[in-house]
């Protein structure tokens, strides 16, 4: 560490004061204004940062995702505040045509990448062994109905493969695989009509968005509104993902959620064993599948992993940094990390001045600025930390430690970054970002 003791107390401090200001008594805003609503795996994040400075509160953090748990098992990527000033939102979602949907809360309609069973364990590991299983068994029924949920709402051919309905699923909303789905499948004809005419400024007053950060670094209008059409569609079919699959071609097997869902799987197989709780053989079986399956993601060709269309089994071969995140699903050989290790290396890919861009510098997508499209981002950082730890990379998981903690010291805590100068972009004073430098620093 490159940081004396001195300095970090006072980023931590720094860090902490955000958290605080994004507190809504038990659950946290990602970021004032631009969202004001409770967002999943953000919560997620939240937490494992939390448990370092107040453990009980991180606690409070996952367990207010339980109030918005679907009766199916879903969680939902969103749970809105109930002010009246949010009606919209709420409207837009209307998560209650959906009979699983919870009875006195609204929710979006889908869900994000599982990281709460990672967050369950990071905190149980701070706790001594008889308060780790009170912990445990407050979480494991939520848990394992949301694993549950996931293989058979979303793996409807058992490949192992769990399949996502919509770009904000990912997480990545705005990452090239999901604009590459997102242009063949969810542009109507009067929205290429908008596009053509040149009009596509009409469609910025509708956004919420750009009224708090600059177009520049956000998605296009013509892909923002071709993922509100994805939400309409979603909504015509009352968010059943039966009707939806087999009626549409915009469904992706994407590679982030599903590496998230096996690290996933194996804390929810510590948490079971730490209770001696039996999970069921078919669960089980769906995990191992999962894990296996992860290889016919692999292009030996360009030597990266990919998304992968649901409908045509091809992969979506645009290069992002999920090819790196098989080293955070831990389950990839040794000799397949040290391929993904060069990759990271590479200062013409993924380590220019401040890594890790979330699109490789040499590719033609590429883009400093816009949202998933090239910016550095603390999360995508933080999970291949864990990555190169967990393989033995341990210099390099250091080496990008370091790097993550002088960027948020250098640029404060914001939404994301330029991977070339360090400049902060999107939203000041971001909830993960604070919570994930907390944990890389007390690492």
């Amino acid at each position: 560490m490159l940081m004396n003791n001195e300095a970090a107390a006072e980023l931590i401090d720094k860090a902490a004061k955000v958290l605080r200001h994004n507190d809504r008594r038990g659950w946290t805003v990602p970021a004032g204004d631009l969202y004001p609503h409770q967002w999943f795996w953000d919560s997620c994040f939240v937490a494992i940062g939390l448990r370092h400075i107040d453990i009980e509160r991180a606690q409070t953090e996952l367990k207010s995702l339980l109030g918005g748990q679907w009766h199916n098992g879903m969680f939902p990527n969103i749970i809105f505040s109930n002010d009246r000033q949010y009606w919209r939102d709420r409207q837009l979602w209307r998560s209650w045509i959906n009979p699983y949907a919870p009875d006195d809360t609204s929710t979006s309609g889908i869900t994000q990448p599982p990281m709460l069973a990672e967050a369950v364990v990071q905190i149980g590991e701070k706790l001594k062994l008889p308060e780790r299983r009170s912990w445990y068994r407050q979480m494991l029924g939520p848990l394992v109905r949301y694993h549950e949920w996931l293989y058979l709402d979303r793996d409807p051919h058992k490949e192992g493969l769990i399949l996502l309905l919509h770009p904000y699923e990912s997480g990545f909303d705005s990452s090239p695989p999901w604009l590459s789905e997102l242009r063949k499948h969810s542009v109507p004809w009067w929205l290429g009509l908008v596009e053509r005419a040149h009009l596509d400024w009409t469609i910025s007053f509708a956004r919420h968005d750009t009224k708090y950060v600059d177009v520049a670094q956000r998605s296009g209008n013509i892909e923002a509104a071709a993922a509100w059409v994805a939400i309409h569609r979603l909504r015509r079919k009352a968010y059943n993902s039966e009707a939806l699959i087999s009626r549409s071609l915009f469904a992706v097997e994407d590679l982030t959620f599903n590496c998230i869902l096996i690290q996933a799987n194996k804390c929810l197989v510590k948490i079971a064993k730490t209770l001696n709780h039996q999970l069921s053989p078919d669960l089980l079986a769906n995990m191992k599948r999962t894990e296996a399956a992860l290889e016919q993601l692999w292009d030996e060709d360009s030597g990266h992993y990919y998304c992968r269309s649901f409908a045509s089994h091809k992969l979506i071969q645009e290069p992002t940094i999920a090819t790196l995140l098989p080293l955070y699903s831990g389950t990839i050989t040794k000799e397949r990390a040290e391929r993904l290790v060069g990759l990271l290396k590479r200062r013409r890919m993924f380590s220019p001045n401040w890594p890790v861009p979330s699109v490789p510098v040499n590719s033609p997508d590429f883009n400093p600025y816009k949202y998933w499209q090239g910016p550095t981002w603390v999360n995508t950082n933080w999970l291949i930390i864990q990555g190169l730890s967990n393989y033995g990379f341990h210099t390099e998981a250091a080496k990008l430690r370091d790097q993550t903690i002088k960027l948020a010291a250098k640029s404060g805590f914001s939404e994301y970054f330029n991977p070339l100068n360090a400049a902060p972009l999107g939203a000041a004073n971001f909830s993960w970002t604070a919570a994930l430098v907390i944990d890389l620093l007390k690492d």
